[in-house]
C-alpha cells in the first residue's frame, strides 16, 4: 500500500524542485523530507527523483506518482467539500484567475453564478497560470481562468492528471502608442516598423514573448520598463516613456490619446480558457463556465 503522506511529500518536492524548499513549505527538516522520499522509493522498488547539487528532478516513475498524488489530493478535497455541503447546506467554490481576465471576464460571470446559486460560498484567488493550474489538479481550486501563449499550457496535464482545458477566446496583443505617434493612424503594423522604439511592458511574460517575435522581425527590442499591470504600462505610454504590447481585453478603460494598433498576421496571441477537473459536474461550476463563455462570446462579437 502506498503511503498517502509520502505522496504529499513527493508532490511538494516536485513543486519546489528541492528537498530544502519542500522542507520549508512542509515545516519539516530536509532530512525528514529525504527520508520520506527514500521510503516511498523503497516501497515502489523504483527511483522517483534524480538528485543533484542543483536540486531534484522527477524520474518517469516520479512523474506518474506525482500525477497520482494530485488525483488523491483532489479526491480528498472533493470529499471534504461534499461533507461540508451536507453539514452546512452551502456549496463552497474556489475560483482562481489571472488579473486581466479577472477584471474583464469574471465579474459578470460571478454575478450570474450567485443569482443562480445564491447559497454558494465563493472564494477568489489571483495568480498566474503556472501557479493556479497545479492547484486545480490538486483540488485546492475548483476552477481556474487562465491563459497561455503559443504552445501548450504552462503547467499541462501530467501523467495520471484529469485536468481539463476548455478554450474561451483568442486574445490578440496590440501595439499601444502614445498621443501623436507617427504610426498611430496605421490599420496594422509589422513589428519591424517598431525596431527603433523604446518599450514598456505590462507583464513579465510579455517581454520574452516580444523578444521572440522581434527576433523573427530582425531586431532586439529596447525595454525601458516592465510592470506587472497593463493599466500601469499604458499610463507609462501616455507619459511618453515608450510603446507597449497589450492584450485586447486589457485595453479598457480607454486612456485619452492612446492608440491601439493590431499587429499584422501572424501576430502574437494569448489563448484564454478555463481549467477544471474533468468529471466534476457540480451545478455551480457548470453555471460559471457557461457564464464565462457568454462573456467571451460578447467580446468576440465586438
Amino acid at each position: 500500500m502506498i503511503d498517502v503522506q509520502r505522496l504529499q511529500v513527493l508532490l511538494t518536492v516536485a513543486e519546489h524542485g528541492s528537498f530544502n524548499r519542500a522542507a520549508a513549505a512542509l515545516r519539516l527538516t530536509p532530512s525528514a523530507v529525504s527520508q520520506q522520499v527514500a521510503a516511498l522509493e523503497r516501497s515502489l522498488g523504483a527511483q522517483v527523483v534524480a538528485r543533484s547539487t542543483r536540486g531534484v528532478t522527477l524520474t518517469r516513475v516520479g512523474q506518474i506518482m506525482v500525477g497520482a498524488a494530485e488525483s488523491v489530493a483532489a479526491e480528498l478535497e472533493h470529499a471534504q467539500q461534499q461533507i461540508t455541503e451536507l453539514s452546512t447546506g452551502r456549496t463552497q467554490l474556489t475560483v482562481a484567475t489571472f488579473t486581466s481576465g479577472g477584471q474583464f471576464l469574471l465579474p459578470a460571470a460571478l454575478t450570474q453564478l450567485m443569482a443562480a446559486h445564491p447559497r454558494t460560498v465563493l472564494h477568489v484567488r489571483e495568480g498566474e497560470p503556472e501557479d493556479t493550474l497545479p492547484l486545480v489538479r490538486q483540488g485546492a481550486v475548483d476552477l481556474a481562468l487562465a491563459y497561455h501563449f503559443d504552445g501548450p499550457l504552462p503547467v499541462g496535464p501530467g501523467p495520471g492528471s484529469s485536468l481539463e482545458w476548455m478554450p474561451l477566446l483568442e486574445d490578440p496583443l496590440y501595439v499601444v502608442l502614445p498621443p501623436g505617434h507617427r504610426l498611430a493612424n496605421r490599420d496594422a503594423l509589422d513589428l519591424a516598423d517598431l525596431a527603433a522604439e523604446p518599450w514598456v511592458l505590462g507583464c513579465l511574460k510579455t517581454e520574452a514573448y516580444l523578444r521572440r517575435y522581434a527576433g523573427q522581425a530582425g531586431f532586439d527590442p529596447e525595454i525601458h520598463g516592465t510592470t506587472t499591470d497593463y493599466f500601469f504600462a499604458r499610463s507609462l505610454v501616455a507619459a511618453g516613456m515608450g510603446i507597449s504590447l497589450i492584450p485586447s481585453i486589457a485595453l479598457a478603460p480607454e486612456l485619452p490619446g492612446l492608440s491601439a494598433v493590431p499587429i499584422k498576421s501572424p501576430g502574437p496571441i494569448r489563448h484564454i480558457g478555463v481549467a477544471t477537473i474533468s468529471g466534476r459536474n457540480r451545478p455551480c461550476i457548470t453555471t460559471l463556465v457557461r457564464s464565462l463563455r457568454e462573456q467571451a462570446m460578447r467580446h468576440n462579437g465586438h
